[in-house]
């Protein structure tokens, strides 16, 4: 089977759009008022979407198992890149403007910080963000991949890490550096914050290796697998849903730290998403939308980190948290086509990098060696 054959349009499109869609939820977070935020149609639409994070980890799940690079090494390699790429950047999004004095006075005073002001720059530094999540999960996931070999297992383990989230969650010793991967893995608030902990957030990872694999099975049949998603997604809903309303402090608890019954439960409407969306892209031809989205998917953690630095970095010119919805939505613009220009140019540079690398050195010598 041919290796384009394995690519599913629908999860190129699913995270192109996932990249659009978080310059304008991070516009919104870090510019719009709290007015504007929970109390207009348009705000409180655009935190809803922010709850979406679920569908992007799976796709990663997928994509993960059915990769050109299958090794374990390229697996934990990667791992390390993507939280070092994390810890970068932070230090660019809050250390850069404090250096050179536009971080914003309601930015910092918003934390009630009594601490040291080094204190409070490293636990800017160490926030726990989406790449930290990819990063660590990536150290895990790679043994998954590499020896366990029944799908049916490889469901069980995502399970069981929704399971023991809430159990194991708050886990510490009093080293900070250990303490700091604790805190990526179960988010115990010291020494920093973690948005995304590895519990539970990892079993949205490993659900979607759970397709992968199928997917494998079924010898790279799209349609089956989204209808195998829809028949398992009314399930997980099913399951999750009593979970959630009725016990939820144990099983929900909050966006970002849900309990077992919160991670089944958006599994499920994730994956009832994901057939929906694969049946409107089913049949669609290539066209400049999707284009531009698979160049989007293609360039998904370089723009991730671009369009967060740039919006960081705007806090010292429009200010933070102080605006109207109309403001935002300009600023929202603006920063889809900074982020794109940014984008273009490091395109230029690693395109200028791979010249330089592969020019010839000698009439009968070149860099790259057969």
């Amino acid at each position: 089977m041919e290796q384009q054959n394995k690519r599913i349009l629908t999860l190129d499109v699913i995270k192109g759009i996932s990249v659009i869609g978080m310059i304008i939820i991070h516009t919104l977070l870090v510019y719009a008022n709290v007015k504007s935020q929970y109390e207009t149609a348009i705000g409180s639409f655009i935190v809803f979407l922010g709850r979406g994070t679920s569908i992007f980890l799976i796709c990663m799940g997928i994509t993960f198992m059915t990769s050109s690079q299958q090794s374990l090494k390229s697996a934990l390699k990667r791992g390390i890149l993507l939280v070092l790429a994390g810890l970068f950047m932070n230090f660019m999004k809050f250390m850069i403007p404090v250096f050179f004095g536009f971080a914003p006075d309601n930015f910092i005073q918003k934390y009630g910080w009594n601490a040291p002001i080094e204190q409070q720059y490293v636990y800017l530094v160490l926030l726990g963000d989406i790449l930290q999540l990819a990063g660590m999960s990536l150290l895990f996931v790679g043994f998954i991949r590499e020896y366990v070999k029944n799908k049916y297992i490889i469901l069980a383990i995502g399970l069981f890490a929704a399971l023991v989230s809430r159990e194991v969650s708050g886990i510490n010793i009093d080293y900070p550096v250990i303490n700091y991967i604790l805190d990526l893995l179960f988010n115990n608030d010291y020494p920093a914050y973690v948005y995304f902990p590895v519990f539970p957030w990892i079993s949205f990872i490993i659900i979607g290796m759970f397709f992968g694999k199928w997917f494998q099975e079924l010898n790279y049949d799209s349609k089956k697998l989204f209808r195998n998603m829809l028949y398992v997604g009314l399930v997980f809903a099913a399951i999750g849903a009593p979970l959630v309303f009725f016990y939820s402090e144990y099983n929900y608890n909050g966006f970002y730290h849900m309990g077992p019954g919160g991670v089944v439960y958006f599994a499920g409407w994730t994956l009832i998403f994901l057939w929906i969306i694969y049946n409107i892209t089913a049949k669609s031809k290539e066209n400049k939308v999707i284009k531009v989205l698979k160049y989007c998917s293609k360039n998904l953690t370089s723009m991730y980190m671009v369009q967060w630095i740039l919006i960081s970095w705007g806090k010292g010119i429009f200010g933070y948290r102080q605006h109207e919805i109309g403001y935002v939505s300009v600023l929202i613009v603006l920063y889809i086509i900074l982020t794109f220009s940014v984008q273009t140019l490091v395109d230029i540079i690693r395109k200028k990098k791979t010249l330089i690398d592969f020019r010839p050195i000698s009439p009968d010598k070149s860099v790259l060696k057969q």
